[in-house]
């Protein structure tokens, strides 16, 4: 149970809904960003990033910087390329579109490989574009929230390593980081880009980051400075190798509370086995799709190896719009979202499904908004 104020439950792919302790967290008295116990806390938050990433390698770096998601990509276009270069953008969905405009805007020369609504490129398609041009960067949505498709992180790395070892890998992780498995160290990942309100479970407000050793020497041998200044490693990467050594440093000031949140809500997930918190995912996931499959509905991501396990994005049946359909939900005390890919946006809605939402089953919400979802099409005059 929940000790929280009664609400309609929060399933869209982020924010999701949020621990009780989390919350607690985040009611954390006013401290000194720089004070001792906000550092030692600071510090092993760090330090939990690493196993949530599976990261062992000491050259690797964790980064928690105040901002959304989307600051990751500032400081992937102002540190890790230059002006000119060549960069790679894997299209799974609209966040690659966006991801390449903030590329060009720091002069960078990006390059999407697309690929079919609810598909992913080929490894065949990616190995020939790789071969065609010296590519600084490859980045990979590992799951695109709009349109809930999964790419094969692994696969994908190690291509890139075989055929353009000099490209770093660059992973769109704020849809994935905490439901889908990621292994830093072992898939060659150069950079993860990924947000606290998405499987982490922290409210929104910080950019989380890990770059590989590798990825840091890239920034050490640019020929020109960062290109931002607030989203600048180099300004970045002696705070947090301060903190996570528990040395107060400053540059600018961090979210006390979000960081105190994000504690907490590592604590949860590095309590039980990352396989098992991957598994759960999956299990869960494999349920709604059963369930979309039963009610006659159709997912984008048509090939199962293309789904995300922290969401799925669903097609609306004919005769169904989304403004018949979300607030039907919304009166049972269920929140999904519609579309956002905008070549389809209209056609179809998100269900968000990861976090606390799947590791505690005993909330129900799951199973909640299933039974929301099959009667709520019934009153939009849904007959399968």
């Amino acid at each position: 149970m929940s000790t929280q104020a009664a609400h309609p439950t929060l399933l869209i792919p982020g924010p999701i809904e949020f621990d009780d302790a989390v919350l607690g967290s985040m009611a954390h008295p006013s401290e000194s960003h720089v004070g001792p116990a906000f550092v030692n806390a600071f510090g092993e938050t760090l330090s939990m990033l690493r196993k949530l990433f599976i990261t062992a390698d000491p050259k690797s770096q964790p980064f928690v910087i105040s901002g959304s998601g989307t600051l990751g990509w500032d400081f992937v276009a102002a540190n890790l390329v230059e002006k000119g270069d060549e960069v790679l953008v894997l299209h799974s969905g609209y966040f690659a579109d966006s991801f390449a405009t903030c590329l060009g805007v720091y002069g960078a020369a990006p390059t999407q490989l697309k690929a079919p609504i609810g598909s992913r490129p080929s490894l065949e398609e990616i190995e020939a574009e790789l071969k065609q041009k010296s590519y600084k960067a490859i980045t990979i949505t590992h799951t695109d929230t709009s349109t809930g498709v999964l790419s094969d992180i692994k696969a994908v790395s190690e291509l890139a390593h075989r055929v353009s070892p000099d490209t770093l890998v660059v992973v769109d992780g704020v849809c994935s980081v905490g439901c889908e498995e990621i292994r830093f160290d072992d898939w060659g990942i150069d950079v993860v880009v990924t947000a606290s309100q998405k499987a982490i479970g922290v409210p929104a407000g910080l950019c989380i980051m890990m770059v590989s050793g590798r990825g840091i020497d890239r920034l050490k041998a640019r020929k020109t400075p960062p290109s931002a200044y607030f989203a600048s490693f180099a300004n970045w990467l002696p705070i947090m190798q301060n903190y996570e050594a528990k040395k107060p440093s400053y540059f600018a000031t961090p979210s006390p509370q979000l960081v105190r949140a994000l504690h907490t809500s590592l604590n949860q997930i590095l309590s039980v086995p990352l396989d098992y918190r991957f598994q759960k995912h999956k299990e869960v996931s494999q349920k709604v799709r059963k369930a979309i499959a039963e009610l006659g509905l159709r997912q984008l991501a048509d090939k199962p190896e293309c789904q995300a396990n922290g969401m799925t994005a669903i097609y609306l049946p004919e005769g169904v719009t989304a403004p018949d359909l979300l607030p039907k939900l919304m009166a049972k005390g269920v929140v999904f979202a519609g579309g956002l890919h905008k070549e389809i946006a209209p056609k179809y809605f998100r269900f968000g499904h990861m976090g606390v939402s799947v590791m505690n089953g005993d909330l129900g919400h799951i199973d909640k908004a299933i039974e929301a979802l099959k009667s709520s099409l019934v009153e939009a005059g849904y007959k399968q």
